[in-house]
């Protein structure tokens, strides 16, 4: 998958209403989760302790958390678009978090973007919409969907 790439805001604009190309596919590993819980002091057993997960988990494994799956999307859009003229770029929020499904370790997960709508933000920004669904391989269902908003700043 190539980087999308744009020379500065006014191009990126271009963009609004059109779907990104579909991202990479990434491995939520076991460690990935385990750092994710000591970051968030989220220590639920569900997501660490893999031999309770198999026993008495309906899932039958650990699984990544809620959460993490929508921290995973903004690095995931820095991997699918580059705006050269870019100097910062800063989460604002999200709109109609959902997580469908959730994510058992070692499962890959990509993301499905569209640029909903773009607004200009102070002198030198945009404020960014972005329609993001978090697919699993192999699960009908997405690991998370959102209306994911970024603030994007240029010099």
């Amino acid at each position: 998958m190539a980087t999308l790439e744009f020379e500065n805001l006014a191009a990126f604009r271009e963009i609004q209403g059109k779907p990104l190309p579909k991202g990479e596919w990434v491995t939520v590993t076991q460690d990935m989760i385990n750092a994710f819980a000591t970051a968030t002091l989220d220590r639920q057993w569900i997501h660490i302790d893999v031999e309770r997960a198999k026993k008495e988990s309906p899932f039958k494994s650990t699984i990544a958390h809620g959460f993490m799956s929508a921290a995973l999307i903004s690095s995931m859009i820095g991997e699918l678009i580059l705006i050269k003229s870019m100097t910062m770029g800063v989460n604002y929020g999200l709109n109609n978090l959902r997580f469908p499904h959730p994510v058992p370790v070692d499962s890959r997960v990509r993301l499905v973007s569209t640029v909903k709508q773009i607004e200009d933000f102070n002198d030198s920004g945009i404020k960014v919409f972005w329609n993001c669904e978090l697919e699993i391989e192999s699960i009908a269902k997405p690991a998370c969907v959102c209306e994911f908003i970024a603030l994007v700043f240029e010099a």
